[in-house]
């Protein structure tokens, strides 16, 4: 099977880990894998090596931008279509909103002349969301409608995401199926013995609680609201520390809210930190909180609680699916910020119900989000789609 893979950026990010990690099980499973990809840049990290080492044929595509530029994107949607012509893969599967826009149309009109077998797209994430101002929400939706006609199937990694799509009219949920966004598990099953040496690296005392979140620095994430509660948890743990790990465009901003305050000293930015070093630091986080106003499933509570760490996190997007409120965790209504602090400060103050929802936390993720499942899973709606599509029809499913 020839696949071409379409992704906006080959940052450090859930989307891209899903689709690297797509691209090295299909090359060893004999496939000819491309992956095409916009330029890399920012603060917030880079997987490019790691697609390197996924051993499919890497291809820049150095007018793709995830910013609306109106003739970058017109060159974009060209250098795809002469791509797609070069190759003529069996799949094309888009990734990210930019990607997944521009790459469908092209795939789309190549395809109208027997040229593209399969045009899939994966929703890591929402595009939209009620944070936007009125008139870009629309735009989003509209151009979602446009790409949804222009493949003929979807990926979602969570059903909260095609509730999402099938609620705005962009595509029905016979349109979708739903495969869980995989972690390579083994990497994160670590042994919380080590944390200790890790708290020593970073320079925290052995007995004193922390409190941790794995995210870009990014306003959507949440670090403002885990900032503007650290005084309430401050009161019920003076020793606290709260250790962000990950970096971003949203950096200088944290730092210039951090600089007067009497507990700066109790908050530590780590930096860009390289993804096989997150589960090592992890071991010496106790709770991990992921406060986001826009996330599609986040890996990392996924890997916080193989890990070990208790999780507590926003009631947006594809949360539900893994930081289930009671079960494996404690679930938050996006802004409500006294809720988040009562959620975290339970966390710390009741370690024994802490245990026992990592547990079976650990277990649910053991069972749902394993990326030998979801790489089998994907290679099925290929084989599917491939043995369904009248080439000569050119009608999505």
């Amino acid at each position: 099977m020839k696949i071409l893979h379409i992704i906006t950026r080959l940052i450090l990010g859930g989307a891209q880990q899903n689709t690297v990690m797509s691209c090295a099980a299909q090359v060893a499973a004999g496939h000819e894998v491309t992956l095409a990809y916009g330029p890399i840049y920012g603060p917030e990290g880079s997987l490019l090596e790691q697609a390197r080492a996924s051993g499919a044929q890497l291809v820049e595509v150095s007018s793709m931008h995830r910013s609306i530029r109106p003739m970058d994107d017109v060159r974009c949607y060209f250098a795809l279509r002469r791509l797609i012509r070069e190759l003529r893969p069996d799949v094309v599967h888009t990734h990210s909103s930019k990607a997944g826009i521009v790459g469908r149309a092209a795939a789309w009109a190549e395809g109208a002349s027997g040229g593209v077998p399969a045009v899939i797209h994966t929703v890591h994430g929402l595009p939209f969301h009620d944070h936007q101002p009125r008139w870009v929400h629309r735009m989003y939706v509209a151009l979602e409608r446009y790409a949804a006609k222009r493949c003929h199937h979807l990926i979602a990694i969570t059903s909260a995401m095609v509730d999402a799509f099938t609620a705005k009219g962009i595509a029905g949920p016979e349109r979708f199926t739903v495969i869980p966004s995989g972690v390579e598990l083994s990497r994160f099953e670590r042994d919380r013995s080590h944390g200790a040496a890790v708290r020593d690296e970073l320079g925290v005392p052995h007995d004193v609680p922390v409190l941790g979140i794995v995210a870009r620095l990014d306003p959507l994430k949440g670090h403002d609201d885990l900032l503007a509660i650290m005084p309430t948890l401050l009161e019920r743990l003076p020793t606290l520390r709260l250790l962000l790990i990950g970096d971003g465009f949203h950096r200088s901003q944290i730092e210039a809210q951090l600089a007067d305050k009497p507990w700066r000293e109790q908050v530590m930015l780590t930096g860009l930190v390289p993804h096989d070093r997150v589960g090592h630091l992890l071991t010496a986080v106790d709770v991990k909180a992921l406060p986001s106003y826009q996330e599609g499933q986040s890996r990392t509570l996924i890997e916080a609680l193989l890990c070990g760490c208790g999780i507590v996190a926003y009631n947006v997007g594809g949360m539900p699916s893994i930081c289930v409120d009671g079960e494996t965790g404690k679930l938050v209504e996006p802004g409500d910020r006294a809720a988040l602090a009562e959620a975290i400060a339970w966390m710390f103050e009741h370690p024994d119900e802490r245990a026992k929802l990592i547990a079976k936390g650990q277990s649910h993720v053991r069972e749902q989000f394993d990326a030998r499942r979801m790489v089998a899973m994907i290679e099925q709606v290929y084989e599917r789609q491939l043995q369904s599509t009248d080439s000569n029809s050119g009608v999505a499913d």
